[in-house]
């Protein structure tokens, strides 16, 4: 199913959250428990992960020589920070009651929206979208790397599934994307409008541009509206599972696929988000979509959509927001200087799989020091939401 198909589909559901978000599902496909052997490890990983870290610290060089600053190597645009409650919903089955999920709770959390490049663009380029999760003081034993800390942080982007489904094939992907990265926004501007009308695959002299294919799909509509995946696997206590973050309440809603106009206005998504959020709340679900075939539901290959009709996204957690002003200097300071979100970052029992992940790990830990370092600043996760 793709993308525009899953947001009409779970645009209903939302609309009509008993329809068929209900547990009887499990009932009728039983969740899978994970096996190490799903997770199978070429003899290159090593080279793999440091190419990939490579490309991202070239990404990361280039938008700071061009603006001064030392901005994240992906999702470098903000479009806006949230402080929220998570809470842990109750009575869920055993299979769903799995780490962070194993018994109801509520947390303070933070939420950053993005869009995916590594150099900040007019909201007229069409690229993919992000949201980042994090939720604070949440305790239980910690991944390798982020022992004494007490965050679960979950990446997420607007799509169900990866647009690579390997490490190595986003290498590929990623070198030539770093070799364009802060050139040519308004060729980008022209050709992201060509792709949004022709749906069509473009191409560049000597072949596909990863860059610039990145650009085809997104259309012009507010980033609220959204649903925000993790596209890869991890690990769910005993099982394994893709997570998603949908919104639920009446207000975000009516936002799925409502345009907004960026003619003129390079922060159109920053400002309609800052405007929704002037008056108006707003709910999502955390959802938990838990494998049950590891044949239809592979761990190593990111660009999979797991069949819904094998096993559907079941609600895990509620999170709520109050208005609030979304784009406020010590918010922007807080988030942008001294905080980094990252899959591994968080508990055991939600470790992240496959080659994509894996080669998170090492690649987000050098862009996170290298902004540090730049920035002149310390990067540590929160143990509390500040008062300011």
């Amino acid at each position: 199913m793709n993308a525009d198909g899953w947001r009409a589909r779970h645009l209903d559901r939302s609309r009509n959250p008993g329809k068929s978000l209900t547990f009887d599902t499990m009932a009728r496909h039983v969740p899978l428990r994970f096996d190490p052997s799903f997770e199978t490890i070429p003899e290159d990983e090593d080279e793999t992960q440091r190419g990939l870290t490579e490309a991202m610290l070239a990404i990361q060089r280039k938008t700071h020589a061009d603006t001064g600053y030392a901005h994240r190597a992906v999702h470098a645009k903000a479009h806006g920070y949230l402080r929220a409650k998570f809470e842990v919903l109750p009575d869920l089955p055993p299979a769903l009651a799995q780490g962070l999920f194993a018994s109801p709770a509520s947390y303070d959390a933070i939420l950053r929206f993005s869009t995916t490049p590594g150099d900040v663009l007019h909201d007229g380029v069409s690229t993919p979208r992000g949201a980042a999760l994090k939720v604070l003081g949440v305790p239980g034993p910690r991944l390798p790397g982020s022992e004494g800390e007490t965050t679960q942080n979950y990446v997420l982007g607007n799509s169900p599934s990866f647009q690579i489904g390997t490490a190595k094939g986003f290498l590929r992907q990623l070198r030539p994307l770093a070799a364009t990265t802060g050139h040519a926004e308004p060729v980008k501007k022209v050709i992201s409008a060509v792709a949004r009308i022709a749906e069509a695959t473009l191409e560049m002299v000597g072949g596909k541009s990863a860059t610039l294919t990145t650009l085809a799909g997104q259309a012009k509509t507010h980033l609220l509206g959204d649903s925000f995946f993790s596209q890869a696997a991890l690990l769910h206590g005993d099982y394994f599972a893709k997570v998603a973050l949908s919104p639920v309440s009446s207000e975000l809603v009516a936002l799925s696929e409502r345009p907004i106009d960026t003619s003129g206005h390079p922060d159109a998504i920053r400002e309609s988000v800052r405007d929704h959020f002037r008056t108006c709340p707003a709910v999502w679900e955390l959802r938990v979509q838990l494998a049950t075939d590891i044949d239809a539901m592979p761990v190593e290959d990111a660009a999979a959509t797991w069949p819904e009709d094998e096993s559907r996204y079941l609600p895990v957690a509620r999170i709520t927001a109050v208005p609030q002003d979304t784009w406020t200097d010590d918010m922007r300071e807080w988030v942008e200087d001294k905080m980094a979100f990252n899959p591994w970052t968080g508990l055991a029992a939600h470790r992240p799989l496959g080659s994509i992940m894996r080669a998170r790990r090492p690649a987000y830990a050098a862009a996170r020091d290298y902004r540090a370092r730049s920035n002149g600043v310390e990067i540590e996760e929160p143990a509390a939401l500040s008062s300011s």
